[in-house]
């Protein structure tokens, strides 16, 4: 029989297209609430704890249908579900990550010339740097005080807050300055600054020769208390002010900042946190840090917080532990790396195998290796587990499609997949297509969010039939 792709739009019934809708509602919330990655590991635990989820710190042991959260310096949250089977059976690990693109303020930010203050910044990630230029951006973030005192900061989500922006040289003018630069260096990494203000202070004080810079000072150390040496004890981070919105005449469609790959993070959170039941092996919702700069530091999927919380796990469900039982359970476990794929946009569609390029309401993408040119960087995940994979899907009544991260020569890219695969972990990413990726405004259907999370709950709950409902009042989001 021949694969066909499908429309997922096509035929769907009035009680889908509500639950499709409703879900959608909810997700622009949490896009709206957790823009950064402190702020989505906040509200996944506030979610945790309403959902029964409890500190692992605070259990000894662990037995079938326990639910346990582990915080790692504050960036990653992990929530577990105990299974029934033995845990060196093997454990479900769905791995999203929160980090997204995005300016952060440098070390010493703040300056002033011609009477205008501004901060410098430093990109994170992969980022066309002219699509941050002219555009509302909100800081987010903490500074710990000299005292040690640490303040959070959120300045432009609020309808009457000041935002920020990079200005851009004018058409009139830009001829020379940026007439001969490619399109990645339309704007250069240094040009990434923000205007902050332009009030000078009202001081007598012949020292004080920048005295924007120094009412800027002064309006932070009112609200705040912060003082210029706090900027290096800080994590502040400029990201797009808009709001979630719909997009499209027919509302199928919603444009955000962040949704790579926290529409990822979300889906596997909301399956996670909908289980009522203890599943057959014990389900993990990995929400991990550091992905866009290579997943390294202390909060990065090359750390070893897995094994941590993974032995942690074994200890307390068998109250015994070696590293080799840390290896058998590795060895034994099954991953779903749930990262994005780029769908194809028929305005740039030459950049596609349009054969194997993903379409936005066609559902989750099952893609079976990432990477670039040769398959450099890739986990490329072995037939037996990608027919597994496809059965789970097709057993659940699941939307899905194939995918890959464009043709072959032109470009290409990964995701965590190869560094759970490392540790013996079976993996295979699976996510949702987007438009627009990596970019302030990024675009997904809402379809393929609903089938996103229909294919994660179907995971870590192992049943071939997907018996539950997704509107459940005691166990719903509400926000």
């Amino acid at each position: 029989m021949l694969y066909k792709k499908t429309n997922g739009w096509k035929n769907i019934s009035s009680e889908k297209m509500e639950k499709v809708f409703t879900m959608g509602e909810e997700y622009k919330k949490v896009l709206d609430l957790g823009k950064t990655e402190r702020e989505f590991v906040e509200l996944a635990t506030s979610f945790a704890k309403e959902c029964g989820f409890i500190d692992a710190r605070l259990k000894d042991t662990l037995v079938p249908g326990d639910k346990v959260y582990y915080l790692n310096r504050h960036k990653n949250i992990v929530l577990a579900v105990i299974g029934k089977e033995d845990i060196l059976k093997g454990i479900n690990y769905i791995v999203s990550h929160i980090d997204s693109p995005r300016l952060d303020l440098k070390q010493n930010p703040l300056y002033e010339e011609f009477e205008l203050a501004y901060m410098k910044t430093h990109y994170y990630g992969g980022i066309k740097k002219y699509q941050w230029a002219s555009i509302p951006l909100a800081l987010h973030g903490v500074v710990v005080l000299s005292n040690g005192e640490k303040v959070k900061v959120v300045i432009g989500e609020h309808e009457d807050d000041p935002v920020f922006t990079v200005p851009d040289i004018l058409p009139h003018l830009d001829r020379k300055v940026q007439g001969d630069r490619t399109a990645r260096e339309v704007i250069k990494g240094e040009e990434l600054q923000i205007i902050v203000g332009s009030i000078p202070a009202t001081i007598n004080d012949e020292e004080i020769k920048d005295s924007v810079k120094y009412a800027i000072l002064e309006k932070l150390n009112d609200i705040y208390g912060i003082v210029e040496e706090d900027f290096i004890s800080a994590e502040l981070e400029l990201v797009p002010s808009q709001k979630a919105k719909d997009v499209g005449l027919d509302r199928s469609l919603i444009g955000a900042y962040g949704q790579d790959d926290r529409i990822c993070a979300y889906t596997s959170l909301r399956a996670i946190l909908d289980m009522q039941d203890a599943p057959e092996r014990t389900a993990v919702c990995f929400l991990a840090d550091k992905e866009e700069t290579g997943s390294d530091g202390s909060t990065g999927l090359q750390s070893d917080f897995i094994d941590y919380f993974t032995a942690d796990m074994i200890f307390k469900t068998k109250r015994i532990y070696s590293d080799l039982y840390l290896k058998e359970t590795l060895w034994n476990s099954k991953a779903l790396s749930s990262d994005v794929n780029a769908g194809i946009d028929p305005i740039f569609k030459s950049v596609h195998d349009e054969q194997n390029a993903p379409k936005l309401g066609y559902g989750v993408v099952i893609v079976k290796y990432t990477g670039s040119g040769g398959k450099y960087g890739t986990n490329d995940a072995d037939a037996e587990y990608v027919g597994e994979i496809r059965k789970m899907l097709n057993d659940n009544g699941v939307l899905w499609q194939t995918g890959m991260l464009g043709k072959v020569d032109e470009g290409g890219g990964g995701t965590v997949a190869k560094y759970l695969a490392k540790k013996g972990v079976s993996t295979i990413d699976i996510g949702p297509a987007l438009l627009a990726m990596h970019s302030p405004f990024e675009i997904s259907s809402k379809l393929d969010v609903f089938e996103t999370y229909k294919a994660y709950k179907a995971f870590y709950r192992g049943e071939k039939k997907d018996k539950t409902k997704y509107i459940a009042k005691s166990n719903k989001i509400y926000l």
